[in-house]
């Protein structure tokens, strides 16, 4: 709730109230708004259950698109952009840990493996041609 509001804020607001209330009446208040906070919650509580409890199976349906723009929040572009054009695939620049700690593979396994655990695909051995044999040509391609 207080996700904005850090340990230095919190301390110059202590310091506030004890200067506009008072060490007498600071105790007092601090407790009135424990209570006020602990209200506050048992109503969005209930107030979430019972939204739950009238809209049955069709709460998880509503919730589902905003638990999808919590995952945007941690968001990165450069893993979505890279998993989208090698399909899972490890970075071919060796760049996936941008603080140079990793070896260039996702995953840790050298390439052994895919991100998705599937094994890696090696590439087919190709063999040299023969002396005087003539490459294999695709007509409709030239």
């Amino acid at each position: 709730m207080f996700e904005s509001i850090g340990w230095g804020e919190i301390l110059v607001l202590l310091v506030a109230a004890l200067f506009i209330l008072g060490p007498e009446r600071l105790p007092e208040a601090a407790a009135w708004l424990g209570r006020s906070m602990r209200k506050v919650r048992d109503f969005a509580t209930g107030a979430r259950q019972q939204l739950r409890d009238e809209m049955g199976p069709e709460y998880e349906e509503f919730r589902k698109p905003i638990e999808d723009l919590r995952q945007l929040r941690n968001f990165d572009p450069r893993r979505a952009v890279t998993q989208h054009l090698f399909d899972g695939d490890p970075d071919p620049l060796g760049l996936d840990n941008i603080n140079g700690t990793g070896n260039g593979h996702s995953n840790g396994t050298n390439g052994t493996a895919k991100p998705n655990g599937y094994p890696a695909t090696s590439p087919a051995q190709v063999e040299p041609l023969k002396p005087g044999e003539k490459p294999p040509v695709d007509p409709d391609a030239t």
